[in-house]
């Protein structure tokens, strides 16, 4: 493992078939913004790739549904979250397009040359799901159905929610498609089937051990559990995943007999990172293999957890099959964020996207780093997270206004009071020491914690930061001093120590709150931060020097930030609760969705169903699984296990004693390897909670349901 010479940083390529939410914004992409802020601003070389993945079933769909074709949709979407990213400080180099010739090129020689190899692919024929009234095949996800494993109504094709399990769509029990909501046929077709499980020994090394080839490749360490976690489970049971799909939307497929075929989405759109770095490359005049095909480059993706198995499993096995290119070392993939305590959820207007974010506090004064700051505060880098206004509110107040903004704006104040924006010249003393020996330990504390890709905890330290200077100043307290001794050396020392303090922060805010560091930067009369200035910052603390000279003319005071919780201006109080207004109108209208009545049962059948009573006496998560408990029930007579899916409503220690009603004479089902000998009852609401059904009263175990 080698100090690399160069980056290639990757963000999610987004579907260009809608706008993107604070969610959205939150997982793949701020992130990455701080980092490769952070890298630049250690005078690094790096590119950092994104654009519009514009091929896929769900760009058709839309486009079927509102009646247009499918290049209105992704021009539409792409132009707004290209947009929207450019105004919120999203700084990649440069924004592509899955759509554009270059890229289509690009799939298509990847695909060739693995074709050509004549050991990556297999083909093969079978009968797939095709939707008569929308003339297509369907995808995996555009088929639902009963669950043949737990009898969950609402299973996809590949995988259902409910209990886990991975599936087929011809497992599934009276399959409906999406998108007519009819019963779908099976047709025969051919599609090329990439041979996954060739690359699983390999693969296990490299992302047990860091192994490649025998030699060091990255440190496994580094990578968060929760990566870890889902690739280790995935390696396991590696197999043959399709290549093409019939499609005729997307990447043809160059080989013949592969007429009305497109390279599968999960293919085509990885590679999208390849020939976005080709365009910006040849815009640029650099060789794109230096960043992709060179062992002293550095790959890292940044996404959210749905995408994981591609960019740690499918993505690297790609890359080693084709032979010329490097693997990523690190995939600081984040969790989830959801918006006050439920998913966003456009068809329900829950959440907020980006542009009316944008368009809806455009009067809000830095908006863009506000909602950046909140983000970062409550970034999901390891659990899922939840954005909430208060919390918006709080941060802002409570911490960029009192903190950040309240010592950066005495600093500027006094200064123009006390010399008229001249910086003084400081005499050493043990006291300015002191504290800009802590702002050095402080910065370096942060860059570690960017070396680490935590950034929660490197903006606290930013904050630290801020919060040494304001202690400083009230220690020293000059406005005191100077009253009677305007000459004073005590002063003057203050004040160029927190004015270097102030030059500081406007470098290292930077990768976080860049419209604020211009803005601090502006105050300081000094250029925007440059490449490099962060190394300059520490180089400085090595040879004691001042950041900002004795004798530089500052600007006038201007406020970064205007509270929220303002008693003489209430307009940005108001917007926050309309904000809140608005959510709770959305759920007074919701009115409880009941699922249609299933189809007549007999008598007969009803006697068919042993529901007893039952008490929880043992209650356990099963590991590699968000949803299911394992819980041991006393029925009277005998003890039974059961699996159920109440991980995500029911903490295990708060069901133990609990009373419940089962189904006892279910057939038993393994799931996860656990036998379940039976079917707890729930109900479920509107907002997808599940909640135990009990008796009434106490009952006692084993007793019949009639």
């Amino acid at each position: 493992m080698s100090t690399p010479k160069r980056y290639t940083v990757t963000s999610a390529l987004p579907y260009a078939n809608g706008a993107l939410h604070l969610g959205h914004l939150a997982g793949a992409y701020l992130p990455a913004d701080i980092f490769v802020r952070y890298l630049r601003l250690k005078g690094k070389d790096v590119v950092w790739v994104c654009g519009s993945d514009e091929h896929g079933a769900a760009i058709t769909i839309r486009a079927k549904k509102e009646g247009i074709a499918p290049q209105a949709i992704i021009d539409k979407y792409h132009a707004l979250n290209k947009q929207s990213f450019e105004d919120l400080g999203i700084s990649f180099d440069i924004y592509h397009r899955t759509s554009a010739e270059l890229h289509h090129q690009t799939a298509q020689d990847f695909f060739k040359h693995l074709y050509e190899k004549g050991d990556e692919f297999i083909e093969e024929t079978n009968d797939q799901y095709y939707d008569e009234e929308f003339n297509q095949f369907l995808a995996d996800r555009y088929i639902v159905g009963t669950c043949p494993k737990c009898s969950h109504p609402e299973a996809y094709g590949d995988q259902c929610e409910n209990c886990g399990s991975d599936l087929s769509p011809t497992e599934l029990i009276n399959p409906k498609s999406t998108l007519s909501k009819k019963t779908p046929v099976l047709r025969s077709t051919t599609h090329w089937y990439f041979k996954l499980d060739k690359h699983t020994e390999w693969m296990k090394e490299w992302i047990e051990n860091g192994q490649l080839n025998g030699e060091q490749h990255h440190d496994p360490k580094a990578w968060k559990n929760h990566v870890l976690g889902q690739c280790l489970s995935w390696l396991n049971d590696l197999r043959p995943r399709a290549i093409t799909r019939d499609l005729d939307w997307g990447i043809k497929v160059p080989v013949e007999g592969a007429e009305g075929k497109v390279l599968y989405v999960w293919f085509d759109a990885p590679i999208g990172y390849i020939s976005a770095t080709k365009q910006w490359a040849a815009d640029n005049g650099k060789d794109w293999k230096d960043y992709w095909q060179s062992d002293d480059a550095e790959l890292i993706h940044f996404i959210g957890k749905d995408n994981i198995v591609f960019h740690c499993i499918v993505f690297p096995a790609m890359l080693k099959a084709h032979g010329d290119y490097i693997l990523p070392t690190n995939v600081p993939a984040n969790q989830f964020l959801n918006f006050e305590g439920r998913k966003f959820s456009k068809s329900k207007g829950w959440g907020i996207e980006m542009h009316q974010y944008l368009e809806e506090f455009k009067d809000f004064p830095n908006k863009e780093d506000a909602l950046r700051y909140t983000l970062i505060r409550n970034m999901p880098e390891t659990k899922d997270a939840d954005f909430k206004w208060d919390e918006f509110t709080e941060f802002h107040d409570n911490e960029l206004v009192a903190n950040l903004g309240n010592f950066i704006n005495r600093v500027i104040v006094l200064t123009n009071k006390y010399y008229d924006g001249v910086v003084p010249e400081a005499i050493d003393n043990e006291t300015a020491a002191t504290a800009l020996t802590s702002v050095k330990t402080v910065i370096e504390e942060l860059c570690s914690e960017l070396d680490k890709y935590n950034f929660r905890n490197a903006i606290l330290k930013l904050m630290e930061l801020s919060s040494i200077g304001n202690t400083y100043l009230q220690d020293v307290s000059p406005w005191k001093i100077w009253k009677t001794e305007p000459d004073s050396q005590v002063v003057k020392n203050c004040i160029h120590n927190c004015i270097q303090i102030v030059g500081f922060l406007s470098v290292v805010c930077e990768p976080f709150l860049p419209f604020s560091s211009e803005k601090i930067r502006s105050l300081l009369n000094l250029p925007k931060v440059e490449n490099g200035d962060l190394t300059k910052v520490l180089d400085l603390f090595q040879t004691q020097q001042s950041l900002i000279p004795a004798g530089h003319q500052i600007g006038e005071p201007a406020l970064l930030f205007a509270k929220i919780n303002d008693r003489k201006d209430t307009s940005r109080k108001e917007l926050i609760e309309q904000q809140k207004a608005n959510l709770q109108a959305i759920l007074d209208a919701e009115v409880p969705a009941h699922e249609p009545v299933k189809d007549t049962a007999s008598f007969e059948d009803f006697t068919k169903l042993d529901i007893r009573t039952g008490t929880i006496i043992e209650a356990e998560k099963i590991k590699k699984t968000k949803k299911l408990l394992k819980l041991t029930i006393d029925i009277g007579f005998e003890n039974r296990t059961i699996v159920s899916g109440l991980a995500e409503h029911y903490k295990p220690e708060d069901l133990v004693g609990q009373e419940v009603v089962l189904l006892v004479n279910l057939a038993p089902r393994k799931l996860k390897g656990v036998e379940s000998q039976g079917m707890v009852l729930t109900a479920e609401n509107t907002k997808g909670e599940l909640c135990l059904i009990s008796p009434k009263e106490v009952f006692g175990n084993g007793f019949v349901v009639k």
